[in-house]
Formats: C-alpha cells, structure tokens, sequence
C-alpha cells in the first residue's frame, strides 16, 4: 500500500518528533524517505544551509532504518530503503502539497507543532492546511507525547480504528492492516471502536412519541427512562453485531482484532468525538486510525467534527485517512 513516505521539516526538534516513525516505517514496510524542508521567499539566502540540514537528517534516519532492519532481522524484498533531502522556496502548506501530488508520495508523516511551536506548525496553520486539502494519508504525531506510545518504545503495540457504521470510515480499515502486518514484529492488536448514538433517534412511533418530555433533561418521565434503556440496549447489541463482523474479515487476513462498544452516561446526549478522547485518555494507544468522514459525509464525521475533535484532544498519533 504504502511505497513513499513524505516527512516534512522545518528545522526545530518539535518537527523532528516524527523520527522514531519514519525509521521505523521505513525499515518494517520498505518505504523509501523524502525529507522535504519549504524555505519562505524572505528566507532564500538561507538555502544552502538549510539544504544540508535536510539532507543529514535524512542520510542519519535511512540509516537508522537499516539499524532497525537488522534489529529485527528484516530482509529488505527488495531494493534497500532510500532516504534523501529536498528543498523548495515558497508557502508550507501549498508546497508540502504540491510535492505528495507531483512525486507520488503514499503517505506523509509529520508533527502538529513546529519552529515557532503553537503559532507556526499548530493545527490550524501548516498541519491543518496540509489535512484538509492531502490526497493522502496523513500520519500526525505530537510532541511531547507520552514516551509509552512511542513508536520505537512499544512494549505491546495496539492500534485503535474508530468506526461509525458507514464505508466512509471503513475506509480506515485498509489502513490499519498495513500497519498492523508490518514485518520484524508481532502483529499489532486492533481495537475496533463504535460509540452508540442514541441522539439520533426519530420518535416517529405513536407508541412512544408522547414519552418524549417537553423539558428532557430535567423532565424524565419512568417510562421514558424504560425507553432509553431498552433503546441503549439495542444499540448497544447491534454495534457489538456489526464490530463483529468488521473484526471476522479482519481476522480472515491475519490480524488479531478486539471490539469495543462505547455508551455515554448520558446516551442521548452523548458526542462520538468526547466517548473517543475519554476511552483513549484511559487507555493509551500508539496509534488512533481513522476516516475523516464518515456516516453522513461532509455533514457527520468530517473534519471540523468527530475527527477534528479526537486530533486536537488526544496524546497518541494518529494516521487520518481523507475519502476522496
């Protein structure tokens, strides 16, 4: 799946973050490595200079990709890992962009946080301008990240794929296997994750329309709180259902799959993106997978929504995946 990874720069040890992925990925997966520094207009004189930087960063990485081969007793299927330096003049994002549709890159690997910390590579500037518009995955990795999720730290490595019932987010899935099935390591495990939404429920049944109280919260009629329950319960069973059989044609490829059914303490109020961020704050991941999109398209899981909310809020990496 993956044959190029694109590692962006731009010169402080915040964006240097990625390394631990990028030599790793390298070595398990066979990609070869472009470390692309964008130098601003006002900034050209400085070229040559920031020219060698990339280009050391990128001969010690290879490297350390071979080391990491060798560590694992990996032999390369092919050609060996290439890694190489490049710089460009002009605006990050546009040509960070630029670069992955021009040179056939797979996948980009990058840090939220770059030179001028929060105001420079913080979501919202380059990280974000680059997510919004990739054509390709995009791996993000925090600085500062908890030393436990580190890639090349993992004691026992588990992925977590986020889905919503929809193809959009299944998506993801692809994804996650290729990671999953790197060479040299035992296979990772693979949490699938589904939230029940029962705030989208539609009263449609005279049965129950009149149970819905005009003040709900503070208003709970007895048999509106039997309704809820039997409604969390049957959510709650037909999510179990369709993680199930996601879990059984992932496991028909390999992988070691488990799932995981989220329901809020206030289900009908309950929001995908906060039952996320607690499980994940509670049980650390080394990498969150999943779809930019999801159910109701632009509308639902798009970023800007449950994806975005789940980037800005955890601490472990994540690889968001952008349906064309």
């Amino acid at each position: 799946m993956y044959k190029k990874m694109l590692v962006p720069l731009d010169g402080s040890e915040l964006a240097e973050v990625v390394f631990p992925y990028a030599k790793e990925l390298a070595g398990r997966l066979d990609l070869d490595l472009v470390f692309l520094h964008v130098c601003s207009p006002e900034e050209s004189e400085l070229l040559p200079m920031r020219r060698l930087y990339v280009e050391q960063k990128a001969e010690i990485v290879t490297r350390q990709s071979y080391e990491a081969q060798e560590k694992s007793g990996i032999e390369p299927k092919g050609k060996a890992v290439e890694g190489r330096g490049e710089t460009v003049i002009g605006h990050p994002a546009e040509e960070i962009l630029n670069y992955a549709d021009k040179k056939d890159i797979d996948v980009i690997l990058m840090a939220t946080h770059g030179r001028s910390g929060i105001r420079r590579w913080a979501m919202g500037s380059v990280a974000d301008k680059v997510l919004r518009a990739s054509r390709v995955p995009v791996w993000l990795v925090r600085a500062g990240i908890p030393e436990e999720v580190v890639y090349d730290k993992w004691p026992s490595r588990t992925i977590l794929v986020p889905l919503d019932g929809s193809e959009l987010a299944e998506l993801a899935l692809p994804h996650a296997e290729a990671v999953a099935k790197q060479r040299g390591a035992e296979l990772l495990d693979v949490v699938l994750l589904r939230v029940c939404e029962l705030a989208d429920m539609e009263f449609t049944s005279p049965a129950i329309y009149h149970l819905v109280p005009d003040s709900y919260p503070t208003t709970r009629p007895v048999a509106w709180e039997k309704y809820v329950e039997q409604e969390t319960n049957r959510c709650k069973k037909a999510n179990e259902e369709y993680l199930t059989g996601v879990a059984k044609r992932l496991e028909a490829s390999g992988l070691k799959v488990r799932t995981k059914v989220l329901v809020g303490k206030r289900p009908l109020e309950g929001k995908p993106a906060d039952e996320i961020v607690e499980y994940t704050s509670k049980n650390p991941f080394n990498l969150v997978v999943m779809s930019t999109h999801g159910r109701s398209g632009l509308s639902r899981w798009a970023f800007g929504s449950v994806a975005e909310r789940v980037l800005h809020a955890v601490s472990s990496p994540l690889l968001l995946v952008r349906p064309d």
